[in-house]
This record gives structure tokens, C-alpha cells and sequence, in this order.
């Protein structure tokens, strides 16, 4: 069928699948017999787009008798999300001598937060926060001028209207932002500069005017091209009208009813009352090329089909399904009279899993199997970078190395944690966290002497394991002492010491300190992979513009200022991975081609993302400019799906949970389920990669754990008992054995908050030096906060508490009549059934009858009555029968009196610190009456020795689930297994 008169413009449906029906189109139109289609000049989206049409063209004549064919020049108009220049052809050396050259954009970025922060004096904003919002004006300014709109338009009327129904921060934020963009076009102006955004269109019209005055000889067809950028659109619209040109664009709908068209809304079209009208349905996949088509001045009825088949197409009733499933709103009540021809979505398979990983695992299973057919192509498309690398690495178990095309962030790299890690360990001021991460990163003297690093590192990891020490690198010193890790430690102090400094610095010589530290701790192993050359090239271009705008940053911010700026940096991995397998995001994914497409993360918040407000301008000023908000991103994605369910086969996944919990189905996903109906979704569900997934990492059915009983030999129960283990000993027999017999202690966190343990070693070390010294108690206490190199907040959420308690300590030893304390912290044992029991005690009072009292300081509160009485909490009891067993030096006597003092709130008071006895007294009604505690005491410890130390009683988990112990063994004896189900 010959071209129609007018431009020429023409579209590919979704189920041939673009690039290999786009080759197939232009072979017969325009390649010559001697020259091949050397004399076509393609103008593709991105490079990407490049190496798909490549790849399209190589699957063409490798399918044909052709002998072989010269390819056309391919140019690139450039992806602003991909953040890619304009191609050769568009930007030649020289073009127009008055079209200024671009501004670096970090050099804009660090100076846009300069000009913010003189604009916003009166409510100053400054650090990482600044920096965050300077490239957030960037961003907007860009949307401005991409979509030509000048500064001086934000206030006109029109716009100004607005205004007075905005919130006042809005307000603010519009003029802030205006004036911030004068001042920076101001100083373009002076450098001989302008945005690159601006840039662009400019070479854009050139473009236009030079083709439109003097048409090219040789043909040009601009293809997959679907920016609605109004520069763009000129161009776009002076190729058609060419000669020899032509614009070819991906699925547009021309099979769409003219009446739904009509309800997508003006988009942009000339005649209408406002560029872009509140009802617009912006979120539609045709929105955008409704868009552009009005931009070029264009009527949908003069789009053609290409009307050429390209290889693997998908069956084209899918594209009527993919029409009607994304209609608008009003259109969509159509649904219920579809006939079944127009809902069919044959080679789409539908596949729910419970959460991520089972999620990545499937489709993983898919991929393998997939690629048992031989030449058959497979591509994962997903928004959900984590998903993403889920999949790559559950293929890893079959040596299938799949690139994540769409890349990392910079920031999550071995190179540029390890970077952040510099920078952190500066901001917090050797903070024990960061610290020990940067000690054993694994880049980390990974190219020589490794091994004796990490053993000194991990040394000092456990050394430092417990409450955050004082702040500053000095502190740490206290936990290298030691020949082994003294010398060690002196040398990473040296190497570190760069990285503290106090108050606003250049941000460029901060950059400079942290390579120059980078460098001396991992050698060229910090930019030998393609992380680190992208991080070297991030620290060069930001250390170079950071010097040249001269900005300072506090160094407590430089952490999040980074963290920031190298999110927006995607390192992507070499060529080399599967040639057969490809993982992509969705900019990435346009144009591809593959046999089997698996669109997984279908959920809200991925695919589509979650829309956010632009921070500076309000909606209302956005559509009176004439500008698509951020919900035209959402009608992008769906652009995006609908050009994967053009694929023969495809696969649509989501997840029922997320990390977070439970997740929302994509509004995509219930679209397809709405459209295919109840009858027709069971028929394309496919679980059965579920269930493999499932099964795959599943044994045989195991009996259910029971509750661990442990008979350790006769030899191995030969252990001492201590004074506070009696009470575990009984309570939970398996807490002892763990302990005392597998010698199993659980360690302290890094940076953990002061345990019971910690305070109470810090209190009773306090009490024993003043009872011993009989000086300022205070004093003491301040002198052993700075021995234990107690953190400043910490010190300053306890130590007044502390304080209180220790005052009421002073006080009341000091009121005391009658009484004497007559020893402190005394070590104590004795051998009781062949068994020797051993401890402190921390206190014991010479009474006026002479009987002795037995006192044990508590930070917390102290035990119950009742806790007491049933075996549980024996110390006091034990103490006072090693002390008349005379097991303490020169101490003599019956002990009559127990008491805890606490130095916890008081009850029903609020000072700090009183004292207790957890016996039957006073108005207590339960518990041991004082003659029977110390007889109990030994029935307990006799039955205890003879069942579990002598005898071969099992040491049994938790046998008495109301005993007031720790956890630290719970995971050990896999309480969870059990608990509810004991004999």
C-alpha cells in the first residue's frame, strides 16, 4: 500500500516488536543493492536503543541468503533520564558558533545551593539538606526549560492567580525559585554559558532549520523517539515532512475509538483552553504520544502502520487486549460487553508469590529453563533494583551470569561504601559502628597482608563490643592495649587521623583527605573495577567544581551530601555476562527484544512508582504552565508494560509481600485480572515455578525439635558453681550448661546501650572505691565514668540518675546507728558437697547484736519475695552461707539480716536509690519467713549439686517458664520449635 500524502509518520503495534519490525520496514524501503542502508541515518532515543537496533539488524541478514549489508548511521538524540548527550550529528564540532556550551551540572548544582542559601537567609537552610534542595531546583529548572518555559513566565499572570489559593509556603518557595533561576541565567549569561537543557532545544531548532531549508539527499527516519519535548517535536515534525524522512513511533494505538481518544484530554493541542487541562488522563500509556503528536501539529489519523512484520511478534489480537486493558476511566465500563477476541492476552501468564525472594527464585527457575531452548532469548524487566539482583544472583547457582543493566547506585558498590565509610567514620568521630566496617571492608589491604589485618581488626571489634566509648580516635586506644594490637593500632591511628577535623571545611579538600586515606588503606584496589573508576571520576568532577564555586560543608554532613550525589550515579557492570539473558530496568528495556519477557515487581510503589509533589512548584502552577506533573511518570510505565506485552510470551509477577510487609498489587496488574475476568485468570495463572521455587531449597519433612535435655558425662559436669548461677542452674538448667560447660558467652553488641552488667559493674566499682576510700563519692564516680570511657550522652541520660542513687547511698551509710560495714567487694568461696561455690559479695554489715548482714547493690530493682521463696533468686541466701562457713577472710559470725539496696527509682517516690528484703517482713504476706532463708537456701543448693553436678539429671531448656532470666540461649535451644509443645 503506498504512503499517504503529508507527513510521514508511522507506528508500530506492540505485538510485532519494535526493533525487529522497524529492520524488517526499512530494508525493502531503503536499502540499496551496492550500499546496503550505509545511506539511512537512524535518529534512536539512547545508546542503548544503538546497540538494540545493532542487534536487530545482525538477526535480520543472519536470517536472510543475503550475503551481508553495510548498516545505517545511527545517531542518538540523547535520554535525559539516562543522562546521555546528544549524538554527532546533532552536536557537530562547530554547530552554530552562537550556541554557547553547556554548564557542568555539578558545577550548577554547587552553585544553585549557594544561591538558595543568600535567598533563604531569613530561614536558612544549609549542610546536606541545602545541597539536596539545590539539586532538586536543578531538576526543576530543567522540566522548565525542556519544556521551553522562561523564568519570568513563573510570574505572570496566568501563574500569579494562582498564587493567592496556595499554601504560604508555596508561595515562597515559587518566588525563592524564580529569583534563584534569574540570578543563575544571569551569571550563564556572564560565563558565556547556558543549561544543557536549554542547549539542546537550540540545537534542536538549528537542526530543524537547517533540514527544513535544505533538505538532506540521503534519507533520515527517527525512531522510538516518544519525548514530547517541544523541541523535539519540531524536529520531529521537519523529518516527517522531509523528502526522505520519516518517524517511526513505538505502539502508538491507531485501532484506539476516536471518542476514547478524545477522553485522554486536550494534551497540549492548540485550540485548547489551557495547555493542560485538570481532567487530562496523564496517567495513560497513549497520554504522552497524544502529547507529542499535538506538539508536531499531527492528527492520529495521519499515522500509518508501518505495516511490516517483524521477527518473534507476539499473535496481534494482544494488541486490542493491551488497548482495552489501559482504557481511561469512562471508556473501560466497555469491559463488561468485550467479546472474548477482544480480551484475549494469549502467551501471558500471570505468577503470584508470597514475597520477594520466593519471588527472584521463580523466575530464576524460569530463566533456566528457558535457556534450555536453544537460541531462545529471555529478558527480566523491573523497576525493583532489589528484586533485580535477587535474580541475578539466584541464577549464580547455575553459573548464569546475568548483567543488571540498569546498574547500581554508586553508593552501594564495594568502592563507594567504602568511600561513605570514610566519611562517616569522620562525621561520628570514630564511632564504633563505621569504624569497624571500614576495618574490614574487603577492600581493605586486599592486595597484600590481609589476613593479619583482619585477625588485629576483629581483635579489636571484640574488645570494643559493649556501650559506645568517649568520642575521637584517642578512645579506641584504651581497647588496642596489648602487644599484639598496640603496634597494629598506632599505625591505623596515623592512617585515620586525617579524617577528623572540626567545623566548615572546603568540601574539596574534605574529598581530597578521604581518597588520600581511601588510597593508603586499599591501594589500586580502590579503582581497579568499574565501581572504582566511576567513583574516581565522581570524586574528580566534585572535587574540581566544589573548588572552583568554593563551597564549605560542615563534616558532620558530608556523609548524607555524598550519599545523596552518588545515589544519582549508576554504575553499570562490563560487557560479558549471558549473551541469552538480560536484566533490565525499564529505560533500559525499551526497544529490547527477547523471546520470553518476565515483568516482575508488579506491585504500587514500584511499577508504577509512587508519584511525589516537585518540591518547589505546587501542581496548580505546573498545569498552568502547561507542564505534565509527576503522574505523567506513571503513564510512562505503563507505556513501558505495554510495549513488553508485545513479546510471544510473557510473564507478569508480583510478590504478596514486600520487606515491609504486606504489598499492593499493581493498579497494571488488577487491570489485567479486571479485563481477563474470573473464568479467564485461572487460565493464565501459572504457578509452577512457585512451586518449584518452593520446593527447591525444601528437604524431607523433619520431625518436629523437641525441648532440648542435654546429659552432659560425669566429667564434663565437674564445674564450679557461682553465687548468681545457682539461681540459673534451677530455673533453667540449659542456660547453665551452655554457659558453664560449653563455655558459650553471648557477646555484646557494637555501640550497644549500657546493659544491667555494664551499669552494674560501673556502680559496684564506684561503692567499693568509696567504702574503701571514704572520699568524695562524686568524684569517684566522675573518675570511673572516664576510665570506662563512658559516651558524653550516655553519661548524660545515667549519670544524673546515677548520682541520686549514689547520694542516698552516702547518705544513708552515713545515718546509720548501731551498724558497721566491716567489708566490701570481698572475694568469696567455700567447698560445699565436694563442689566449691564462689563469688563477691559486696557488702556485709557488723549489726549491734553482733549477727552480720549480708548487702548486694542492685541497679535495677531487686528480686521479689516470691521469687525468692521458690528457688530462683538465691545470691543473698548463699552469701550468707559461705560467709558463716567462714569463706570470706576475717570475717566471722551468723548471718541474721539480707538486703538489697537498689539503686533504681524509688516506689511510689521520685528519688533514686532504697533498700529492700526479699523475705516474709513487715507487710509482706508471701514469701520465706528470715530463720528458714538460709536452711531453704542450702535444700536448694544440696538438691541442685546431687540432681545436675554429681548426679545425671538432664539439663533441661526452660523447664519452669515463669523464671526471670535472660535470653541469650533461647535461639540456641530453638525455643520457638518447641514452646507449647513440651512433654
Amino acid at each position: 500500500m503506498p504512503d499517504l500524502p503529508g507527513p510521514k509518520l508511522y507506528s508500530i503495534a506492540a505485538h510485532r516488536g519494535f526493533a525487529d519490525a522497524l529492520v524488517a520496514g526499512l530494508v525493502p524501503r531503503y536499502a540499496d543493492k551496492d550500499t546496503g542502508l550505509a545511506k539511512l541515518t537512524l535518529l534512536l532515543p539512547s545508546s542503548r536503543a544503538m546497540r538494540t537496533m545493532s542487534e536487530a539488524f545482525i538477526r535480520h541478514f543472519g536470517a536472510s541468503d543475503a550475503p551481508g549489508l553495510l548498516m545505517p548511521r545511527m545517531a542518538v538524540i540523547g535520554d535525559l533520564d539516562l543522562d546521555e548527550t546528544l549524538g554527532p550529528l546533532l552536536d557537530p564540532l562547530g554547530a552554530g558558533g552562537d550556541i554557547a556550551p553547556a554548564a557542568d551540572p555539578t558545577r550548577r548544582w554547587l552553585r544553585l545551593a549557594e544561591l538558595i542559601g543568600e535567598e533563604r537567609s531569613s530561614d536558612p537552610v544549609k549542610g546536606s539538606a541545602l545541597l539536596r534542595l539545590a539539586f532538586e531546583a536543578g531538576r526543576a529548572m530543567d522540566r522548565l526549560l525542556v519544556e521551553e518555559i522562561r523564568p519570568e513566565q513563573l510570574l505572570e499572570r496566568g501563574v500569579l492567580d494562582f498564587l493567592g489559593d496556595l499554601a504560604g509556603h508555596w508561595q515562597d518557595s515559587l518566588r525563592i525559585f524564580a529569583r534563584v533561576q534569574l540570578r543563575w541565567l544571569a551569571e550563564l549569561q556572564q560565563r558565556g554559558e547556558q543549561d544543557a537543557a536549554a542547549r539542546r532545544n537550540a540545537l534542536f531548532r538549528l537542526a530543524a532549520k537547517r533540514w527544513k531549508a535544505d533538505p538532506p539527499a540521503t534519507p533520515i527516519v527517527a525512531a522510538g523517539v516518544t519525548s514530547a519535548a517541544p523541541a523535539l517535536a519540531k524536529l520531529l515534525r521537519v523529518v516527517a515532512d522531509l523528502p526522505q524522512g520519516a518517524v517511526v513511533l513505538p505502539d502508538l494505538d491507531l485501532s484506539m475509538p476516536a471518542e476514547v481518544w478524545e477522553e485522554l484530554g486536550s494534551a497540549g493541542a492548540p485550540d485548547a483552553e489551557t495547555p493542560l487541562a485538570r481532567g487530562d488522563a496523564v496517567t495513560h500509556p497513549q497520554y504522552h504520544l497524544k502529547l507529542l503528536l499535538n506538539r508536531m501539529g499531527v492528527a492520529r489519523d495521519e499515522v500509518q502502520h508501518w505495516h511490516r512484520a517483524g521477527m518473534g511478534k507476539g499473535p496481534p489480537e494482544r494488541s486490542h487486549a493491551i488497548s482495552s486493558l489501559f482504557l481511561p476511566p469512562e471508556a473501560s465500563k466497555a469491559w463488561v460487553d468485550l467479546p472474548p477476541e477482544r480480551r484475549r492476552l494469549s502467551g501471558v501468564r500471570l505468577m503470584q508469590s508470597a514475597n520477594p525472594e520466593e519471588e527472584a527464585q521463580a523466575i530464576a527457575l524460569m530463566v533456566r529453563e528457558t535457556l534450555e531452548e536453544k537460541e531462545k532469548r529471555v529478558a527480566v524487566v523491573t523497576p525493583d533494583r532489589g528484586l533485580a539482583a535477587r535474580v541475578v544472583q539466584h541464577l549464580r547457582r547455575w553459573n548464569i551470569e546475568a548483567d543488571d543493566t540498569a546498574g547500581r547506585p554508586l553508593s552501594q558498590t564495594p568502592a563507594g561504601r567504602l568511600f561513605l565509610l570514610l566519611a562517616e567514620v569522620g562525621a561520628e568521630n570514630a564511632a564504633p559502628v563505621p569504624l569497624v566496617a571500614l576495618l574490614q571492608h574487603p577492600l581493605v589491604r586486599r592486595e597484600n597482608g590481609r589476613s593479619e589485618w583482619l585477625e588485629a581488626a576483629r581483635k579489636l571489634e571484640k574488645n570494643m563490643r559493649g556501650p559506645r566509648p568517649a568520642p575521637g580516635i584517642a578512645s579506641i586506644g584504651d581497647y588496642a592495649k596489648g602487644e599484639s594490637l598496640s603496634p597494629w593500632w598506632a599505625g591505623v591511628e596515623g592512617l585515620l587521623a586525617p579524617l577528623f577535623a572540626e567545623g566548615e571545611a572546603p568540601l574539596a579538600d574534605q574529598l581530597d583527605r578521604l581518597a588520600t586515606v581511601g588510597e593508603e588503606l586499599c591501594g589500586a584496589s580502590l579503582w581497579e573495577r568499574e565501581d572504582g573508576r566511576a567513583l574516581s571520576a565522581f570524586i574528580e568532577e566534585l572535587r574540581l567544581q566544589a573548588r572552583d564555586v568554593g563551597t564549605m560543608l560542615d563534616p558532620a554532613e558530608l556523609p548524607a551530601a555524598l550519599r545523596d550525589a552518588m545515589e544519582r550515579v549508576a554504575v553499570r557492570p562490563p560487557y560479558g555476562g549471558h549473551p541469552r539473558v538480560a536484566v533490565y530496568g525499564l529505560l533500559e528495556s525499551r526497544m529490547t527484544r527477547a523471546d520470553l519477557v518476565i515483568c516482575a515487581g508488579l506491585n504500587h510503589g514500584s511499577w508504577p512508582g509512587t508519584p511525589a509533589a516537585d518540591p518547589l512548584l505546587a501542581p496548580p502552577v505546573l498545569r498552568a504552565l502547561g507542564v505534565p506533573g509527576n503522574d505523567f511518570r506513571i503513564g510512562l510505565a505503563a507505556h513501558d508494560l505495554a510495549g513488553a506485552l508485545g513479546a510471544p510470551e510473557i510473564v507478569l509477577s508480583r510478590s504478596e509481600r514486600d520487606a515491609s510487609g504486606p504489598a499492593i498489587a499493581s493498579r497494571f496488574w488488577l487491570r489485567v485480572r479486571a479485563l481477563l475476568g474470573e473464568d479467564l485468570v485461572r487460565r493464565h495463572e501459572d504457578q509452577a515455578y512457585v512451586t518449584m521455587a518452593r520446593a527447591l531449597d525444601d528437604g524431607p519433612a523433619a520431625k518436629p525439635h523437641g525441648q532440648p535435655r542435654p546429659v552432659p558425662t560425669a566429667e564434663q559436669r565437674k564445674v564450679d558453681i557461682s553465687v548468681t548461677a545457682l539461681d540459673t542452674l534451677r530455673g533453667d538448667p540449659f542456660q547453665f550448661y551452655a554457659r558453664r560447660i560449653l563455655g558459650l558467652n553471648a557477646l555484646e553488641a557494637l555501640d550497644a546501650r549500657p546493659s544491667p552488667a555494664w551499669q552494674g559493674t560501673l556502680a559496684h566499682e564506684i561503692l567499693r572505691r568509696w567504702h574503701q576510700e571514704r572520699g568524695d563519692i562524686y568524684a569517684i564516680a566522675q573518675e570511673e565514668l572516664q576510665e570506662m570511657n563512658a559516651h558524653p550522652l550516655m553519661r548524660g541520660l545515667w549519670q544524673p540518675r546515677l548520682f541520686e542513687a549514689l547520694k542516698w547511698v552516702a547518705e544513708t551509710v552515713g545515718k546509720m546507728e548501731g551498724r558497721e560495714v566491716i567489708a566490701t567487694e570481698k572475694a568469696c568461696e567455700m567447698i560445699f558437697d565436694g563442689v566449691r561455690i564462689h563469688g563477691r559479695v559486696d557488702r556485709i554489715d557488723r549489726l549491734a547484736n553482733g549477727s552480720l548482714a549480708v548487702v548486694d547493690y542492685k541497679t535495677g530493682s531487686p528480686p521479689s519475695a516470691a521469687e525468692v521463696a521458690k528457688g530462683y533468686r538465691l545470691q543473698l541466701g548463699l552469701t550468707g552461707l559461705i560467709v558463716e562457713a567462714g569463706g570470706v577472710e576475717n570475717v566471722q559470725g551468723d548471718v541474721t539480716a539480707f538486703e538489697y539496696w537498689s539503686l533504681a527509682k524509688q516506689k511510689g517516690g521520685d528519688g533514686f536509690g532504697y533498700a529492700d528484703i526479699p523475705l516474709k517482713v513487715g507487710k509482706k504476706s508471701s514469701g520465706l519467713d528470715p530463720e528458714d532463708f538460709l536452711p531453704e537456701t542450702r535444700a536448694f543448693l544440696h538438691d541442685a549439686i546431687a540432681g545436675w553436678i554429681l548426679g545425671d539429671r538432664p539439663f533441661t531448656a526452660r523447664p519452669n517458664p515463669d523464671f526471670p532470666g535472660y535470653n541469650d540461649y533461647d535461639q540456641l535451644m530453638r525455643l520457638d520449635e518447641w514452646m507449647g509443645r513440651e512433654e
